[in-house]
Order: structure tokens, then C-alpha cells, then sequence
């Protein structure tokens, strides 16, 4: 009778753990993935940043550059039925040359234009960026993290070559969800038009990210609630968590990819960085920045960032 009543209550523990896992496995999926107002990021010590850069991403002039700029809206429905929406800026000079570019979470298109305007103004790109699926004017319901945002940057890219020709060299250029973006991007059978990938502040993939938010926002280990978080995310968003790897992705890479990363970066690691650099197939090139947090590179090291970002662009880009 004392064993019944154990293995009862034993039931009942797990019937109860279990229930408490789904609900916060969906409420953490409300609290990162789903598209709504993301709260939880405000007052957040590891996106803290200098008040150097803080002033140049809140008021720097390159806003003013991009609110000027003649932008053309390019529109596109995705393999799987969303409206995208994209800016196209055509070079001042007759060019070859295209930088693609892609936002962070939570950002929009126009942010690029911090790094937009150098490859515009002093590289001479024609430069193109979009809304990722999620953000801005573009349709979803849910954040992709560079997952399916990948194949939405094939199309893109195919759509530039056939307004642009098939003479055209094309870097992408990614800053943290962007990064991933790209460098998932950087996996798939690209056209020989895509000559480099550029990823600022890169995560290995969306569970190993998340893993690392929740042991530090939340004090929680990531089992078993962050699995089932994949589960519900493969539900509702059509992917999991393991599955967006940029990890996996750059293990298949035959474009060369350069990493820039802050050293002081705590929202990001800067160890995801260096194991994607470590695990890409093609050729590799990674730079860590002192004392620079999450994307404040560049802010605080501008002048060594585009030297070596011009280095790297010089070699693969004619």
C-alpha cells in the first residue's frame, strides 16, 4: 500500500514537472521567437555599451545618410508564401561591386547603413539590405534567427544577379542575427557571384545561444525546457532550435568568411565565434576586438575594423 501511494505520488510530481515544462517552453517561445514587443531585453547589463557608441547608433549621421539615400523598395513573396520587403541602392558609379547586408534581432533594413555607407561611399558597392522575416515590412509571425532567413537571401541574391548581371561580385555582410543569417547563407549553393561573407558578432546556432541566455538571464539549465522549446518552435515556426546552426552551415562553406568580434562581448561569447571560425570549410580570417561589447567594434576600433575588412575585401573582390 506504501508503495502504491508512492508511485502515486510520484505520478503525479512528474505529471505536474511536465505540464510546468510546456508551458515554459511556450512561454519562452512567446518571449524570444514570437513577433511582438521584446521587453524582456530592456535594462539588459550584457547589451550595455559605451557612451561613445551608444551616441553614433542612437545619432550618428550615417541615420541622416540613410533617411537621403535613393533607395529602391524591392518586394518579394518567400518559398513559403511571405512578403518580403528589401532596399536596393544603386553606386554612384558604374560598379560590379554589391554589398548584401543583414540586421540584427529586432533591428530593421535602415541599421545597416552604419556599415552601408562606407561600402556606399568610400568602397563605391551598389548596396542592398532587407527586412528579415519577422522585423520591419516584412511578413511572420515569428523570428527566424538566420534559419529560413537563409533561403529568403538565396532569392535575393538570385534577384540581384537578374537585375544586375552576371558579372557582379557580391559580399554579404551580417551583424549578430544577421551574421548567422549570412553565415547560414554561406552553407547553401551559392552562385559564383557570392565571393565572401562578412559576420560581425555571430552565434553557432539558435540553442547554443538561447542555452547560454537562459543560464545567464534566467539561472536555468537548458534541459529540459529548451528542448521542448525546439519541439514547440518546430510547431509553430517550422524549425528547431538545433536546426539553425551556423555551426553546421559553415562546416559546408566554399566562400571565404571573415569574423569580427568584441573580446567584452557577454550577450553574444566571443567562443562562438572562434569555434565557427575553427569548423568553416573555406577559407577563414577572424579578428577579436579589446575591450569592444556586443557589435561596438565598430564604434570603438572603426579604423582597424574597415582596414581589415578592406584587406579582406581586396583579396577576394575585383
Amino acid at each position: 500500500m506504501k508503495k502504491r501511494r508512492i508511485f502515486q505520488i510520484s505520478g503525479i510530481l512528474f505529471a505536474l514537472l511536465f505540464v510546468i515544462n510546456i508551458m515554459a517552453s511556450f512561454y519562452f517561445y512567446d518571449l524570444a521567437i514570437a513577433r511582438n514587443v521584446k521587453d524582456f531585453l530592456q535594462n539588459n547589463e550584457d547589451l550595455e555599451v559605451s557612451d561613445e557608441a551608444m551616441e553614433v547608433f542612437l545619432q550618428g549621421d550615417w541615420r541622416d545618410w540613410v533617411k537621403n539615400q535613393p533607395f529602391e523598395r524591392w518586394e518579394m513573396t518567400s518559398t513559403d508564401g511571405l512578403a518580403l520587403q528589401g532596399y536596393f541602392l544603386r553606386a554612384k558609379q558604374p560598379s560590379n561591386k554589391v554589398v548584401v547586408m543583414a540586421h540584427g534581432y529586432l533591428g530593421r533594413a535602415s541599421d545597416m547603413g552604419l556599415y552601408g555607407e562606407h561600402y556606399y561611399e568610400d568602397l563605391g558597392y551598389h548596396l542592398f539590405t532587407a527586412d528579415a522575416r519577422g522585423h520591419g515590412e516584412s511578413g511572420g509571425d515569428y523570428i527566424g534567427f538566420g534559419w529560413h532567413d537563409r533561403l529568403d537571401y538565396v532569392q535575393w541574391i538570385e534577384k540581384i544577379i537578374a537585375e544586375l548581371g552576371d558579372d557582379i561580385e557580391i559580399v554579404l555582410h551580417g551583424l549578430s542575427m544577421g551574421a548567422g543569417t549570412v553565415l547560414m547563407t554561406s552553407g547553401e549553393d551559392l552562385p559564383p557571384q557570392v565571393k565572401a561573407v562578412v559576420a560581425d558578432s555571430p552565434y553557432t546556432s539558435v540553442h547554443d545561444l538561447f542555452a547560454y541566455q537562459m543560464k545567464r538571464m534566467f539561472h536555468l539549465p537548458a534541459f529540459p525546457v529548451l528542448h521542448t522549446t525546439g519541439v514547440v518552435s518546430k510547431f509553430k515556426a517550422n524549425y528547431s532550435l538545433k536546426e539553425a546552426s551556423a555551426l553546421n552551415q559553415v562546416k559546408k562553406a566554399r566562400v571565404p568568411i571573415l569574423y569580427f568580434h568584441g573580446k567584452a562581448d557577454t550577450f553574444v561569447p566571443t567562443d562562438l565565434t572562434k569555434k565557427l571560425y575553427d569548423a568553416t570549410a573555406s577559407e577563414a580570417y577572424l579578428h577579436l576586438f579589446d575591450d569592444a561589447s556586443h557589435g561596438e567594434a565598430i564604434v570603438l576600433h572603426e579604423a582597424a575594423y574597415y582596414e581589415h575588412l578592406e584587406q579582406f575585401l581586396n583579396k577576394y573582390i575585383h
